[in-house]
């Protein structure tokens, strides 16, 4: 019995373990990636299948990976208010529960709006529900190797692509395509089991040391007084007169009284209730840096979907047989796989800022977008899927985890920003897909998909290569920068001219009474 309590409870460090029960965090989220992103991609398996059931066209088709992409990504920040309120294992676990049902359901689907609201809705909630609070808890576990766990970790969807494409496309022939979606939708049970793993981590800091530095009195003094705008000789000052800019202790005998161990007890009251009150930061909607990075995750999902959806349909049209023209998402899942763990073992590194690495990377994966029209053949299409599996790779696997990067913004606030950055992916999700079966419909011709993604992924790179400029400050007005200043001076206005002396002078006059009793 201690032992299940023990599996279950709470993980408490006095700092980021990089390891510990982390690696099994790692490993849920894997078969979460697998379970979740990775059916997903696989869906392009039974898109002509579907698309012959029920009579329909590609656009029309389409839009239930488009539905469940919009879904999954607009109620990104419902997840993150969820976590936050109830915790990362137990909205894991429904998140999972509702993958599974709306993928079983939609095997009796008798038309395509029946799939909208499973496949789209249902699913894709629960895909949302499944997949934030994973990728954001596997970040409080690793600080040093973080880009490489969850590199590594979100290879599950590459191995499902890999493996399952295969297998599925042989079941499918074998019992039909509504069974095969059936035992997909039974895999998904899993994502259960795997969010009740998800322990909750607690990081405490050590106590304070019993040495300060002068410049440290100085502040908190300064702080105190500002906060508090009461006289230092006050109880709500907290401070006592040893502590006063003018008469600070040597390092030796500045050892804080014990009304500091109980401000400092009172400031984490303060920060657990704020952090309680607000369960969605909206605050990082005012860095520019933030702003420039959700376009460019805008503009990225359009490629992201689109390629995986509508390869296999490509394939077929150049006359290729289905057998082997699955074996273009089994190319692209491996590549992807190499390039997630590249990506990961360069960042980590950091040969130079991550936020470039990513830009370089995103060129890249345009150019392997700009390849798909005018592949002909076989051996085209199969090198074309590599080149644009491993490209995808380096940046699917990178993008979400850079929000914990200072040039965006920071491990403090990744939570929020996930929650927001995903939800502004729901956009594209919603149109990348459908934007491509129209351009397919419109043309007749499957490798016309592939430019909607190739323009989305041009714009995207356009929008990365902003964001730490915007972080730094070069693209901001001469008078963005006077308001800071205004703004401190209005605050010294308000401020008693002589609070500080009268503070000052009152304490002397008491010491040298003292002086003179002796």
């Amino acid at each position: 019995m201690t032992q299940r309590r023990k599996c279950f409870s709470a993980n408490v460090y006095s700092e980021v373990p990089d390891g510990g029960w982390g690696w099994v965090v790692a490993f849920s989220f894997f078969l979460i990636e697998a379970l979740t992103y990775g059916v997903i991609k696989l869906f392009g398996i039974f898109f002509n299948d579907i698309m012959n059931s029920f009579k329909e066209t590609n656009s029309r088709i389409s839009w239930i990976i488009s539905i469940c992409v919009f879904v999954l990504t607009f109620t990104a920040p419902l997840s993150t208010i969820l976590t936050n309120r109830f915790g990362h294992r137990p909205v894991v676990m429904a998140g999972g529960l509702l993958v599974s049902v709306g993928m079983m359901v939609a095997s009796f689907a008798q038309n395509v709006v029946h799939m909208y609201i499973t496949i789209g809705i249902i699913s894709g909630l629960g895909f949302c529900l499944s997949f934030l609070p994973t990728v954001t808890i596997l970040s409080l576990y690793f600080e040093k190797r973080r880009s490489l766990v969850t590199a590594v970790a979100s290879t599950g969807e590459c191995f499902a692509m890999f493996a399952s494409a295969p297998a599925i496309t042989a079941l499918k022939e074998k019992i039909g395509w509504r069974y095969s979606l059936f035992f997909v939708g039974v895999l998904q049970l899993n994502i259960i089991i795997c969010g009740s793993l998800l322990r909750p981590i607690i990081i405490r800091s050590p106590g304070t040391p019993k040495e300060s530095s002068v410049e440290n009195w100085e502040v908190q003094y300064m702080l105190e007084n500002e906060k508090t705008h009461t006289s230092i000789d006050s109880i709500d000052s907290g401070i006592e007169l040893t502590i006063s800019p003018k008469n600070v202790p040597t390092h030796a005998s500045a050892e804080p009284e014990p009304k500091t161990d109980i401000e400092i007890l009172v400031e984490s009251n303060d920060t657990k209730t704020s952090e309680k009150a607000s369960l969605l930061d909206f605050s990082i909607l005012k860095e520019k840096s933030f702003i420039c990075y959700t376009l460019f995750g805008v503009f990225a999902t359009l490629g992201f979907f689109a390629p995986s959806l509508y390869i296999i349909p490509l394939s077929i049209s150049l006359g290729i047989d289905q057998d082997r023209s699955v074996f273009t998402l089994s190319a692209m899942a491996v590549a992807e796989i190499f390039g997630r763990m590249s990506a990961g073992f360069v960042l980590d590194r950091k040969p130079i800022r991550k936020i470039y690495i990513e830009l370089i990377c995103v060129i890249l994966l345009t150019i392997s977008l700009c390849a798909f029209p005018f592949a002909s053949e076989f051996w085209g299409l199969i090198t074309c899927s590599a080149f644009f599996g491993f490209m995808l790779g380096t940046v699917a696997g990178t993008h979400i985890p850079l929000l914990a990067e200072d040039d965006v913004v920071g491990i403090e606030k990744m939570a929020s920003a996930a929650g927001v950055y995903v939800c502004a992916q729901s956009i594209s999700g919603l149109a990348g897909p459908p934007l491509s079966g129209f351009l397919v419909d419109t043309t007749k011709n499957y490798a016309s998909a592939f430019y909607s993604c190739t323009a989305g992924m041009l714009l995207a790179a356009v929008f990365l290569a902003s964001v730490r400029p915007c972080k730094v400050g070069l693209y901001q007005h001469p008078q963005d920068e006077v308001k800071p200043n205004s703004q401190n001076s209005k605050s010294l206005q308000g401020t008693p001219e002589d609070f500080l002396e009268m503070d000052l002078g009152k304490h002397e006059n008491k010491g040298n009474k003292k002086n003179n009793v002796v």
